[in-house]
């Protein structure tokens, strides 16, 4: 709940100081809100609750693991190659990509697939293929195919939690 409480306040806390801030027409003057790019951004976050927590434990911060599962998800979402067939319950994604690619899905996909089933109910399975992963889901075959593997990969208010824990060096998945 603190955690929640701390994300929330600092959501709001920029909108909030540029609502305050006027320029010598009494006008607002809204200053910057975006810190960069979205995975400099995600970073920039995790590290204002790590610095706003007194009970943070610098020994074990990692920043550089959260830097390179933000790299896997760029490459994921913007590189790896999905195709689709349809089943009669849902439908079977097999993912695939350079070597590169690879890893980030062989990281990625398996470790999704309990959140997405937890979230949804359905049933959520993965194989390894060797050059890729399959990810087959059983369930709103109408949803599934209308989300497709993107859109099934955003399903769960899981990710922000996760990089926060693997910032603070703990375990990611619960």
């Amino acid at each position: 709940m603190r955690l929640v409480a701390l994300l929330l306040a600092l959501s709001l806390s920029g909108p909030v100081a540029a609502q305050h801030s006027h320029s010598a027409t009494g006008h607002a003057m809204p200053g910057p809100q975006e810190t960069g790019q979205s995975a400099f951004a995600a970073m920039a976050e995790i590290v204002a609750l790590l610095r706003a927590d007194p009970a943070t434990d610098w020994a074990n911060v990692d920043i550089a693991a959260l830097r390179r599962h933000l790299v896997d998800m760029e490459l994921l979402t913007m590189e790896a190659e999905v195709t689709r067939s349809v089943r009669p319950a849902g439908i079977r994604f097999e993912i695939r990509g350079a070597p590169r690619v690879l890893e980030a899905i062989r990281a990625m996909v398996p470790a999704h697939a309990p959140f997405l089933a937890a979230e949804t109910g359905w049933e959520v399975t993965t194989e390894d293929l060797g050059d890729g992963v399959a990810l087959l889901v059983d369930g709103d075959s109408d949803q599934i195919q209308g989300l497709g593997f993107f859109g099934l990969m955003t399903i769960g208010a899981h990710h922000q939690e996760h990089h926060l824990m693997m910032a603070k060096g703990a375990p990611p998945h619960h």
